[in-house]
């Protein structure tokens, strides 16, 4: 967007002519708002078709910009000898194209990954109105060292991959006339490159916004806002990019400020300025109102030179305080203690690897966070795009930002780039209020030393270093918390934040977290390196899941099981002051995230265990937590007590009581569901930032065998649901028999019970196996199991009023791990080497999400069709709670959470007849080439109903009459 009043119509044609793609504003008032948009709408957009067009920077924006994203020409340079060849001059017509930001080798780029160096090309023309105004190229991030020239003339060479840089191109502008544009990217592999996980995409090139802009001579290089909202101010620090040679005014105009304008004087010689402005009766941002100032900065010198950029701050305080009541610290927003429940975030997306395709897709990740519940991220060794930080401050999530690692050792030139990327992005980002806190180092990754004996070793040296750099980023930044290294090795040095990283199997996280708070109190040496203890910090968990928590990581599974174990026993450990799960969404090797890699949903299933029942209850701010393992196996009739942790995270509910409804419900032997009795537990006392054990309640199971669930309603004197939770018993004296007679709710039945694994026959194009033992039997491709039941011999069909087939089914996926023993990969797994397919881990089976696999059974019983069933999905999740509770604590998965759908078949009379004369029903369950999405057959004791595949023969009254009812359920 040009401002139409200083352009001539021929400088714009030439624009136009020149093919500059333009997207920067300039309004009346020369400001904008802060999400990047014109205050003006009387501007003149020139194209709306290149990606990103937005200002990459609400945050530090000026007026006279021009967005150069989208075509770029492009070449290869396999030999690194284009600058001999001349490329540098903006002579060579490059016989590609790519699409700029998106690095290349990425799908959205439009090239593939050629070579690690590479040329990129276009033609550029500033405007004549940009005339008597240093003219700047600014790359938001490129990946590793990139020269640029204009019209042959070399501007500028920077080395770095995460952080913005600027080449000065006025000495050689030709306002108004198009003119070369050549870049030069040479992302060689180094020792000392900061590299991250670049395997999970390798972003190499150019990988952020590319722009013009004009500045005045002497300009603004930062400007800096330290809110106090103990004292009501904030304190600015402006820096400028040369001293003036005469004096200067900068002026600071804050939108909602009590001074409308404040002038400060520069005197010649001057490079920085330091003062404080009063914000009286301050708008706090907070994550329920995430209020930004609005500002705009301005320098005028006294020959009318002007540099103005449109920024904004938050106030907001980040600090440490103990949970009220109690010694244990907790970081604290705005002076009170917040429960932090965060989300790795190692954001990637599968088409623009390090880069997002719209800046609507950033905001949707920030509201991906929201939406289940969380109130932050961890951007993951990756310094982030400005507007996915810009959208945080502006929805109300927290971030804790990572400085990217190397995979070197932690020599001079890796320190060296360690401290650009820290400084850069300090310097860059140190106004979005949604950080709270700097990552300096993870898991001790580039800081291991190779000795003699060939082995590593975190030296005293380099700890001392890492001190260091903690110490340089405190002194950068005061405001915010920092972290020497975010562990897995119980590593700590000097810190801010007592965290750490645990991937473990749901069983086990009680033992963990119990050891874990007995070892935190201050002078602990627990979770730091020797000579170094414990201070006051709070304690959290930096990752946590089960993603590393079974034998050779848990590939794609069902984790919602584990993950509700494990928010119960956060919820009831109140020295953890909070967790971090890996991960926000799944990437190309790991696949525990909340969302798939593409965003699609995956699905918990909790809804239909316990109605109403969501994720983000696993996230409630007020949490009661049962202190049982989620399936508990139990007796018929037996009392149950059951303690209950209760957890306020919140001061929004001063000492009120609540009232906790319970529903225990059961699937019988036959599947049906039935509720078994209610219960109201008034008098719960809430009160604020309250974390301990209640009094237990007594819960009576039911005298019949099944699987019940006890659901749980925390609800207010208001009677709003302030939290739904669950846990589940397997009621039961052993395994069902073969052939029982029962009499429910006045009617008479017989039922002959089969194993999954009974079957006679069985044929599959692609694989037929069992799990454990038989509990689950599993065909894929097209083929049948076949049956033969035996009908006993006093049965009197003369009784038989109705007969029918009832069994738990599901489509059946051959995945990678079925297959073939899985290849052995060479590479570090955390580089994105390892299984890419997400069936292929021993542990895997794909967690139910959007994408279904359909299959279809055809029932025949005695060769005659009697039922065709769809088989939506072969699903995984929270309702497979059989599966789950069979699995052995071993550390390895077998088909875990898998479960299928509930089927039944009527037999007809002359089948059952049939059947009589030989004295046997065969049963074949078939799936034809038309759907060949195979067949698994669920028994009792696997899956989600706690029913073998079964005969059901209801009896009529001659039945009763011959006294044939041997047991009575439900008398």
């Amino acid at each position: 967007n040009i401002n139409m009043k200083k352009i001539s119509f021929a400088g714009f044609l030439s624009i136009l002519l020149s093919l500059l793609t333009v997207v920067g504003c300039r309004t009346k008032n020369n400001e904008v708002r802060t999400d990047g948009t014109p205050n003006s709408e009387a501007l003149t957009r020139i194209s709306d078709s290149i990606p990103l067009p937005e200002h990459p920077r609400p945050d530090f924006q000026r007026p006279d910009w021009a967005n150069l994203n989208g075509q770029w020409q492009f070449e290869f340079d396999s030999t690194n000898g284009g600058e001999a060849r001349g490329w540098s001059g903006g002579k060579q017509e490059f016989t590609k194209r790519i699409t700029v930001p998106f690095p290349w080798g990425s799908p959205l780029s439009g090239v593939k990954d050629e070579a690690e160096i590479a040329w990129y090309q276009r033609t550029v023309t500033v405007p004549p109105a940009w005339k008597g105004k240093r003219v700047y190229l600014v790359v938001g991030a490129s990946d590793w060292i990139t020269t640029g020239w204009l019209d042959g003339k070399q501007v500028g060479r920077y080395q770095g991959g995460y952080t913005p840089f600027e080449f000065e191109l006025t000495d050689h502008v030709r306002f108004g006339e198009p003119q070369r544009l050549v870049v030069k990217v040479d992302d060689t592999p180094f020792a000392f490159k900061l590299y991250g996980k670049q395997g999970y995409g390798d972003a190499k090139g150019i990988w952020q916004t590319v722009y013009l802009e004009a500045r005045a001579p002497v300009s603004l290089d930062y400007v800096h806002f330290s809110p106090d909202i103990d004292r009501q101010s904030v304190r600015v620090a402006v820096g400028l990019n040369r001293a003036p040679a005469a004096k200067a005014t900068f002026t600071l105009r804050i939108k909602g400020g009590k001074n409308p304008e404040i002038k400060q004087a520069v005197a010649p010689g001057q490079q920085r300025l330091d003062f404080t402005v009063a914000i009286p009766n301050a708008h706090l941002w907070s994550l329920e109102d995430p209020y930004l100032y609005e500002a705009t900065a301005t320098l005028a010198d006294q020959d009318d030179n002007e540099d103005q950029v449109a920024t904004y701050f938050g106030m907001r305080k980040i600090s440490v305080t103990n949970l009220p009541g109690t010694d244990i610290p907790y970081v604290a927003l705005n002076n009170k203690p917040i429960y932090l429940q965060l989300a790795l975030d190692q954001a990637y997306h599968p088409e623009g690897y390090y880069t997002f395709p719209s800046d609507q897709f950033m905001k949707d990740e920030i509201l991906r966070t929201k939406r289940i519940g969380l109130n932050g991220q961890r951007i993951h060794i990756k310094v982030e795009h400005p507007r996915k930080l810009y959208w945080a401050d502006k929805l109300g999530v927290l971030i804790m930002a990572d400085v990217p690692n190397s995979w070197g050792e932690p020599g001079p030139l890796m320190r060296k780039e360690l401290e650009v990327a820290l400084r850069g992005m300090v310097k860059r980002d140190y106004n979005h209020p949604a950080i709270f806190s700097w990552i300096d180092f993870n898991e001790t990754w580039g800081l291991f030393t190779k000795g003699k004996d060939n082995k590593r070793a975190y030296r005293d040296s380099t700890q001392k270093w890492v001190g260091d750099m903690y110490r340089l980023t405190k002194s950068l930044d005061a405001t915010r918390l920092v972290e020497d290294n975010s562990p897995c090795n119980f590593d700590h040095v000097d810190t801010d934040i007592n965290s750490w990283h645990a991937y473990l199997p749901g069983y086990e996280w009680k033992k963990a977290l119990d050891e874990y708070s007995r070892k935190t109190f201050p002078g602990s040496n627990w979770n730091f390196v020797k000579g170094y203890v414990q201070k006051n910090q709070p304690m959290i968990n930096s990752e946590c899941g089960n993603v590393w928590g079974y034998e050779g990581s848990t590939g794609d599974v069902d984790w919602s099981w584990d993950y509700h174990l494990m928010m119960n026993e956060f919820r009831s450990h109140p020295k953890v002051a909070g967790w971090l799960y890996t991960e926000h969404h799944d990437v190309v090797n790991e696949w525990n995230g909340y969302y798939r890699f593409d965003r699609s949903l995956k699905f918990t299933g909790l809804d239909s265990l316990a109605p109403g029942m969501r994720l983000n209850d696993l996230h409630s701010a007020v949490y009661l937590a049962p202190q049982l393992e989620l399936c508990k196996a139990v007796r018929p009739g037996a009392e149950v007590t059951i303690p209950l942790w209760l957890s306020v995270m919140t001061d929004q509910h001063q000492t009120t009581r609540a009232t906790l409804e319970t529903e225990l419900v059961l699937w019988d032997r036959l599947g049906n569901e039935k509720r078994v009795s209610t219960g109201n537990h008034p008098d719960i006392v809430l009160q604020p930032w309250a974390s301990k054990l209640l009094d237990p309640i007594v819960v009576k199971m039911p005298p019949q065998p099944g699987l019940a669930i006890l659901r749980t309603k925390l609800k207010d004197e208001r009677g709003k649901v302030l939290q739904h939770n669950f846990t589940t018993f397997l009621v039961g004296n052993g395994p069902s028999p073969r052939d029982e007679k029962i009499s429910e709710n006045g009617e008479s039945r017989r039922v002959l019970r089969f194993a999954p694994a009974s079957f006679t026959k069985a044929e599959w194009t692609q694989k037929q196996w069992n799990v454990l033992q038989g509990l689950k039997v599993n065909g894929a491709g097209a083929g049948y199991f076949e049956y033969a039941v035996d009908l006993p011999r006093d049965l009197d069909l003369a009784t038989v009023q109705e007969v029918y087939l009832r069994l738990e089914a599901s489509a059946k996926a051959l995945l990678g791990k079925d297959k073939a023993k899985p290849k052995e990969f060479n590479g570090d797994y955390m580089r994105g080497a390892g299984l890419h397919d997400p069936g292929k881990n021993v542990n895997a089976y794909p967690m139910t999400d959007e994408k279904r696999f359909p299959s279809r059974v055809r029932i025949r019983v005695n060769g005659k069709e009697v039922a065709v069933r769809e088989l939506p999905d072969d699903p995984a999740d929270h309702r497979g709670i059989l599966s789950w509770h069979a699995q052995p604590k071993n550390r390895t998965l077998h088909e875990a959470g898998s479960f299928g759908y509930l089927i039944t078949a009527n037999i007809p009379p002359d089948v059952l007849r049939e059947a009589g004369k030989r004295g046997k029903l065969i049963i074949r369950l078939e799936v034809d080439a038309a759907l060949p999405g195979g067949l698994a057959v669920y028994g009792e004791r696997f899956g989600r109903y706690p029913i073998d595949p079964m005969i059901v023969m209801k009896l009529n009254d001659k039945a009763v009459e011959k006294g044939g009812i041997s047991q009575v359920i439900n008398p």
